[in-house]
């Protein structure tokens, strides 16, 4: 049966107005953020939504043969519409970064604050050769075995195991032909990072790295040194799935960061 929207799971915080947005990375789904909902649910309303594929974000109308960015924030921007979600933070995991950097580029006035866990910035040559090999495997390699063969890529070491489990066993709900769609937005992928890259940031984002995340820290390193709006923060002995390699360092700096850039007029009460 087609559904018309994408899965998401709200959390309604009586005494806040504000909202949170999470926006799991490729091959997650909202149990990436298993260690943060609670934490974040006694300040603020939550959103989690499965992408497209994802989690049970299964067989959503239109359905198509090619994807692309404006598909995929399109997905987004309903459920926010949905819920009447006009400005919201958001907290986004790896290639989530790279649809949250579309959403605000479309809608400009939706982003109140960006945390931007493992992001994904302007493409380096580490970052491209990551890329161009993914794609070449992905000629002749099963789409299962190309998730477990990048899974340590990305996370090696073994204080990495249990995120990398929960990516694996997340990843493997896609069908082939869902990843392949998911695949080709690669064609799109660096011209969006080129363009979100040398914009103005115009609201307040920070980025939480891992410091052993040895592929993609160096370029958020890159981008928060050009941009007076963006922060960057490293957290020792996580990876690039840093929220669930270190969750308490990552939600006591996500928290905090949150609370610093409240956008409604309203105190939030005291939790009950």
């Amino acid at each position: 049966m087609k559904k018309t929207s994408l899965n998401a799971v709200s959390y309604l915080h009586l005494n806040s107005k504000e909202w949170i947005v999470f926006i799991h990375g490729a091959g997650g789904s909202t149990a990436t953020w298993k260690y943060q909902v609670d934490v974040f649910k006694n300040h603020y309303n939550l959103l989690l939504i499965d992408l497209r594929d994802h989690g049970k974000s299964k067989n959503i109308a239109p359905e198509v043969e090619h994807y692309n960015f404006d598909l995929i924030t399109d997905d987004i921007k309903q459920v926010l519409n949905n819920q009447k979600i006009d400005k919201a933070h958001f907290i986004t995991l790896s290639f989530g970064s790279v649809i949250m950097q579309d959403l605000s580029i479309k809608y400009p006035n939706l982003v109140a604050s960006a945390i931007l866990a493992g992001g994904i910035f302007k493409a380096n040559a580490l970052i491209k050769s990551f890329v161009q090999l993914a794609r070449f495997f992905n000629l002749f390699l099963p789409y299962k075995w190309m998730y477990s063969i990048f899974s340590y890529l990305l996370m090696p070491f073994r204080k990495h195991q249990k995120s990398r489990i929960i990516y694996q066993n997340q990843a493997q709900k896609l069908s082939s032909v869902e990843y392949m769609k998911w695949v080709g937005l690669y064609n799109e992928f660096f011209r969006l990072l080129n363009r979100f890259y040398d914009q103005d940031i115009n609201f307040p984002a920070l980025a939480i790295m891992g410091k052993e995340d040895y592929i993609f820290f160096k370029s958020a390193k890159s981008f928060a040194a050009k941009h007076e709006n963006v922060l960057i923060n490293e957290i020792k002995g996580a990876g690039h799935i840093c929220n669930i390699d270190q969750p308490k360092k990552f939600n006591d700096l996500a928290l905090a960061f949150t609370l610093q850039h409240k956008y409604s007029q309203e105190e939030e009460l005291p939790t009950q």
